[in-house]
């Protein structure tokens, strides 16, 4: 797919999600990597994880933003307040939006589907429509909109592995609903006002500071406070776990090529719109990972040499919403941005380890 290059140096980004694990790294390589950037953080800082982890994130891109001049600005906002969005829109004017702000996780949804429709549908149809009206007036608005989807749009898929040409119709999670409906709502925005915006199905990312709920972070909790760890679907899963470092080169580069605009036969806008993978393209067996996981611990001193995993390990049935197995096919990636991660789990986790023995002491 023909991309259209766009240049980040003395621009605006919006990074919505800013506080959390993607967006709070993502910040930061923007402004390592770009000259006179403004980057604008916009997050409502929710519970849900740890609210001093995010602030820790927080912190540390401040850091960034003072070590290399480039200007960060952080607004504590709602994505669900149209009002406060449309503000941020007016007063800055992004070049590039990156939505990452969602409420994340497949069991929670189960029991709490309300938080998923205000920040996962109502939120993002307010970043579509902000981007919509930034072309108002002849204003070159919205250069590019990059959006998270997720590798849980694809739900029991049986082929292997995934393609963005599959057909995904299944979902198996609220979550997962909301994530497809975002790619379909960022199509009709696509070819209604010729947005160009580019969906991306993370799969399963890691790393340090990351994500409290997902498992080798609550297991690394448990193991530490002598808990068990349960293990889902008796450990027969796979999951193509990619470290944080990869997506956010991923979405850097994918930032930088938006599809390009065309018209099509009938005179009218043809969707500037494409759907990515970022995925090692490399399941691991979740077994395997726990060993590895294990054994960085004991390296990192999170945990003592002769610690009993074992009697700590509780193999336990598949939970509603889960899936048996994920592998990302990211041909496209890799043939239209030149990029494929490559960080295997042995590097990814021994960084988690050591970031945990320093934070948590």
């Amino acid at each position: 797919m023909t991309k259209d290059k766009i240049e980040l140096n003395g621009k605006t980004i919006l990074i919505t999600g800013a506080a959390g694990f993607i967006g709070s790294n993502l910040a930061m390589r923007v402004l390592k990597d770009f000259n006179d950037v403004t980057v604008v953080g916009f997050d409502c800082i929710t519970d849900y994880n740890p609210v001093e982890l995010k602030e820790w994130r927080l912190k540390q891109v401040e850091k960034t933003a003072e070590e290399t001049g480039n200007k960060w600005i952080f607004i504590k906002a709602d994505l669900s307040d149209s009002k406060a969005v449309f503000d941020v829109f007016a007063e800055y004017k992004p070049s590039v939006v990156v939505n990452l702000a969602a409420q994340a996780g497949v069991r929670y949804s189960i029991d709490h589907p309300d938080t998923y429709i205000n920040s996962n549908l109502i939120g993002f149809y307010n970043i579509l429509e902000a981007c919509r009206h930034s072309y108002d007036g002849g204003e070159l608005g919205v250069e590019h909109l990059v959006y998270a989807s997720s590798s849980s749009v694809y739900g029991g898929n049986k082929k292997v592995p995934f393609s963005t040409d599959d057909k995904v119709d299944n979902p198996v999670s609220l979550y997962a609903a909301t994530k497809k409906s975002n790619e379909l709502l960022a199509h009709a925005y696509s070819k209604l006002y010729n947005i160009p915006s580019t969906g991306l199905r993370f799969f399963t990312v890691y790393g340090p500071a990351g994500r409290t709920d997902m498992f080798y972070f609550s297991a690394t909790n448990n193991l530490r406070a002598g808990k068990n760890i349960k293990i889902f679907n008796f450990g027969n899963c796979k999951r193509d776990f990619t470290y944080i470092d990869d997506i956010v080169e991923g979405v850097l580069r994918v930032m930088q090529g938006a599809p390009e605009k065309a018209l099509g036969e009938d005179g009218l806008p043809v969707p500037p719109y494409a759907v990515y993978n970022i995925g090692g393209g490399a399941p691991e067996n979740l077994l395997d990972y726990i060993t590895v996981l294990q054994e960085e611990l004991i390296r990192a001193g999170v945990l003592p040499a002769d610690y009993d995993f074992e009697s700590h390990k509780e193999l336990v049935p598949m939970q509603p919403g889960d899936v048996p197995v994920t592998y990302a096919d990211s041909e496209a990636l890799e043939r239209d941005y030149g990029f494929r991660p490559a960080i295997g789990i042995r590097e990814g986790l021994g960084k988690f380890a050591e970031w945990y023995k320093e934070y948590y002491g």
